[in-house]
């Protein structure tokens, strides 16, 4: 469903739950459950002043959410970054997120959103969890940068990007970092950049291992630890 609802919003992207559910003839109340689980909203013309947007000349990948869904542990991984304003400078956090336990398996923390930002992030879950099969992520420079394509490449791993002016679709990292903010709190509460990493890396933490997630009804760490008990099971019956 989700896969068909994107897919929808990409001829009609400011289609609402309600056009949306005349458009796929199903239940409006399905559509507006599904959005909300993954992330997706329609488009929303902002009043913003119009900036012409630099020209990505770097490589660009189909979007393989369309085609595939996380099936196991570690099978699709989303990356993304987002920015937190502190004392007047921003810090810059970049996640990896497992599709299908949603556990957040690599993040970097800098003070600019360079390629290394996003590299920091992949070779931190690299270290600590098997290598998955596709990484998504948008089409922004950092993704389809040399340097990044090219450690994609070496690691195994086929990337995947939204079609661009498309946000929603990589609503999963949306959705995480909407609640991530809420629980992180002000940032300008800390007293150091220092202070403010240490509670990002906890608030993480947190997520992982005792955040309740409203799809999996427990927290990440616990819906990976039973699946990987469940195919023991199934293996010695």
């Amino acid at each position: 469903m989700k896969c068909e609802i994107e897919k929808t919003l990409r001829g009609f992207p400011a289609y609402g739950h309600k056009r949306l559910a005349i458009h796929l003839k199903i239940n409006k109340k399905r559509i507006r459950r599904v959005m909300k689980l993954f992330g997706i909203k329609p488009y929303r013309r902002k009043s913003k002043k119009w900036r012409k947007i630099k020209e990505n000349k770097g490589k660009h990948f189909p979007n393989l959410l369309l085609t595939n869904f996380p099936s196991y542990p570690n099978h699709i991984w989303a990356s993304d970054f987002t920015h937190l304003k502190f004392r007047g400078k921003w810090v810059y956090l970049a996640t990896i997120i497992d599709l299908f336990t949603r556990r957040i398996v690599g993040f970097g923390v800098l003070l600019n959103h360079s390629n290394q930002l996003v590299i920091n992030a992949l070779l931190n879950a690299v270290n600590k969890y098997p290598i998955a099969q596709i990484i998504h992520s948008d089409n922004g420079s950092e993704y389809t940068s040399k340097d990044y394509t090219t450690l994609c490449k070496n690691l195994g791993i086929e990337q995947s990007m939204s079609k661009p002016g498309c946000p929603w679709e990589n609503g999963y990292q949306e959705s995480f970092y909407g609640q991530f903010k809420i629980d992180l709190g002000d940032p300008d509460r800390f007293n150091d950049i220092g202070e403010l990493v240490y509670n990002i890396y906890k608030t993480i933490h947190v997520y992982n291992n005792y955040r309740i997630h409203t799809k999996l009804k427990m927290s990440p760490e616990a819906f990976g630890r039973r699946y990987l008990t469940k195919q023991v099971v199934e293996r010695v019956s």
